[in-house]
């Protein structure tokens, strides 16, 4: 009696520790480069492009502090190719996930840096679950002002915002 018990508790020792480690397995995230939507009277100026570009890698300082979810990190020309112009991946989701896919992520964030005008700007990200080709969220966080500080405030809070729905589709 005491060695099937002593088997039986080897199982359920096997079956908890098997469902743990699938507890834990973390969110692969492709966080694509953000486009520059500037419709001001004087659109993509050197600073301003500069700023967009440090989107990402602030993002991804963001949201890889967390130990759900792991970066995958691209080559740009990948998303490039995928790519057939401006606001393209934006606006057709299956296309992002598709380019997920391919770089083996489990979601992809495709998000433009939309300014109307000098004072006011906005990050405007979908989050896209590769195996569907679907947005799950669409997450807009105003930035008012253009300094270093206001853009690290409002990529920490896009980063919150985008954990929150990738956890809350799982």
């Amino acid at each position: 009696m005491s060695a099937r018990r002593g088997i039986v508790l080897l199982f359920v020792t096997i079956a908890f520790l098997a469902n743990s480690h699938i507890a834990v397995a973390k969110e692969k995230i492709a966080i694509l480069d953000f486009e520059l939507n500037d419709i001001t009277s004087l659109p993509n100026t050197p600073d301003e492009l500069a700023r967009t570009a440090s989107i990402k890698p602030l993002l991804e300082r963001a949201i890889s502090e967390s130990t759900e979810f792991e970066i995958i990190h691209f080559d740009l020309k990948e998303q490039q190719l995928a790519n057939a112009g401006f606001g393209y991946l934006f606006r057709f989701p299956d296309e992002a996930g598709r380019l997920g896919k391919k770089l083996g992520a489990d979601s992809v964030v495709v998000g433009q840096h939309s300014k109307p005008s000098f004072l006011e700007s906005s990050l405007i990200v979908d989050v896209v679950k590769v195996s569907t080709g679907r947005q799950i969220a669409e997450i807009v966080v105003d930035l008012k002002g253009n300094h270093v500080k206001v853009t690290e405030r409002a990529t920490k809070e896009l980063a919150k915002r985008i954990k929150s729905s990738l956890s809350a589709s799982r």
